[in-house]
């Protein structure tokens, strides 16, 4: 296999002709690799690489070299690589900004429903909630910023796991287990699937007692979204009746949408 240094890579940044888009085409490329490996489970060979972006080898290995080399790419010990951990902090700046973006639009959601409003990402195999607006009634409920659960006793884990092919889901499933966190909470792989089923029929999805007795959520996810993300809300089960659930999901679903345009801004709606 042809070596190269890092400066060699480097240099192919400065000195490549700008892509079609008219950004740096080896930039584009490293971020299109770096993506590629997390689509892949975060660990790959140059050869699967090789074969997915059609790149040839020793491009892809001066540009591995380049990310090995500023810490976003490690190679193991069995020559494959990974993702490195100076992804984690651009991970978190990223989700905490994309929480920051979202609230305006969660605080519309608290005035067209009265109720609380989140929004969660997947992450691996686990939904962690990156913004929250609460509701304005002393009855309200509370998720704080940051918490982690499992996607199969939640709204938001129906939503962003709806259009997720089935083998996937059975895997995370069997990686994570279904606790009963109620004795509403679906706890097999079968129901969890058929719940599934019913989000892509319905167009929304439901948490009725699954995470805590008394709490009703209704979720969707935010089309198109750079990263798998999905909107909620969620109040006493008194008040997010079937009723009031035909007058709300309307609204998510709207201001899904107009958060995902934001979002392909890189910025909230002004």
């Amino acid at each position: 296999m042809p070596t190269s240094s890092a400066s060699d890579a480097s240099a192919e940044v400065a000195t490549k002709p700008a892509a079609a888009s008219g950004g740096v085409q080896s930039l584009e490329r490293a971020f299109d690799l770096l993506e590629r490996m997390a689509d892949a489970g975060g660990e790959v060979g140059l050869s699967e690489l090789s074969a997915s972006s059609g790149l040839p080898l020793p491009t892809i290995h001066r540009l591995m070299r380049t990310l090995v080399v500023c810490g976003y790419v490690r190679q193991q010990t069995n020559r494959r690589y990974a993702l490195g951990p100076r992804l984690i902090r651009l991970g978190e700046s990223a989700s905490r900004l994309l929480g920051t973006w979202a609230r305006p639009y969660l605080a519309r959601l608290v005035e067209e429903t009265g109720e609380t409003a989140n929004m969660a990402l997947l992450d691996g195999d686990e939904i962690v909630y990156v913004a929250q607006v609460p509701s304005k009634h002393s009855m309200r409920m509370f998720t704080e910023v940051g918490r982690r659960v499992l996607p199969h006793s939640t709204g938001v884990g129906k939503a962003l796991l709806a259009h997720v092919p089935d083998g996937e889901v059975r895997a995370l499933l069997s990686r994570t287990g279904m606790p009963a966190a109620t004795d509403k909470t679906i706890t097999t792989p079968d129901g969890f699937l058929s719940a599934l089923e019913e989000v892509r029929r319905a167009g929304y999805a439901v948490d009725d007692n699954e995470q805590e007795i008394g709490v009703r959520c209704l979720a969707v996810s935010v089309p198109n979204s750079p990263t798998a993300a999905a909107i909620s809300i969620s109040g006493p089960a008194g008040r997010v009746t079937e009723t009031a659930t035909d007058r709300i999901v309307p609204v998510l679903q709207q201001v899904a949408l107009e958060l995902s345009e934001a979002l392909a801004n890189s910025g909230p709606a002004t």
